[in-house]
């Protein structure tokens, strides 16, 4: 029997997310793997998050990058811990390189941890990386056609958010469309419009993130 070489890449990096869930699991930490285009404000929430979290989740991120640690960088400057991977080309994080950046970082203290995916619609969503749940932006400059030409992404996510809605009044953004063609993927997908810069339906989020949060902790 043959085995491609996708699938001998595909089941190593499943037993390696079965690892880090079986990590998550015993520490009552919640991760979330949170994907995107580039430029729809992952970093920016994410920083945002932390700030307006503290004294209520202990959050640390594994920063995923093609090149360069800016993103990592700006999740320090908030005072939480970062640890960021290099992908040196490739368009995604493996279960494998998150695991070893656990390692690199205090996790079994964290509340959540989030994983900033490398920044696209189409390979992310193919890695399982052991997270309990898969957290997708859309920002309103992309335009309203991305769940419809991404059905797969939006269809695994467990959140939706819909980013940078203060700037609706001023970009061509069919919202109902978009609306409509992430029910028909995933009807079951929590949706939120928020704005990362301005906090406009942020504490949706945060309560959504703590009630997740909490679940985590009770299966440990």
């Amino acid at each position: 029997m043959k085995v491609s070489l996708n699938q001998k890449i595909l089941s190593r990096n499943d037993q390696c997310a079965l690892n880090n869930r079986d990590y998550f699991a015993k520490n009552g930490t919640l991760c979330l793997n949170v994907i995107s285009s580039p430029g729809s404000g992952k970093t920016t929430l994410l920083a945002r998050t932390i700030q307006d979290m503290q004294g209520r989740l202990t959050i640390a991120v594994v920063e995923g990058d093609i090149r360069t640690d800016h993103d990592a960088q700006r999740i320090r400057q908030t005072g939480a811990e970062a640890v960021q991977i290099e992908t040196e080309g490739a368009c995604h994080l493996s279960a494998g390189q998150v695991g070893t950046a656990l390692r690199q970082m205090k996790a079994k203290e964290k509340d959540v941890i989030f994983i900033e995916n490398v920044g696209n619609l189409v390979c992310p969503s193919a890695f399982d990386l052991g997270e309990a749940g898969r957290v997708v932006l859309l920002s309103i400059p992309e335009g309203d056609d991305k769940p419809a030409k991404y059905p797969g992404t939006f269809a695994g996510a467990e959140i939706i958010l819909i980013n940078k809605i203060d700037l609706m009044d001023y970009i061509e953004f069919r919202l109902e469309r978009v609306l409509a063609d992430i029910h028909a993927v995933n009807p079951d997908a929590t949706v939120l419009q928020v704005s990362a810069t301005t906090g406009q339906g942020l504490e949706a989020w945060y309560d959504w993130l703590i009630d997740r949060r909490k679940a985590a902790a009770q299966r440990s």
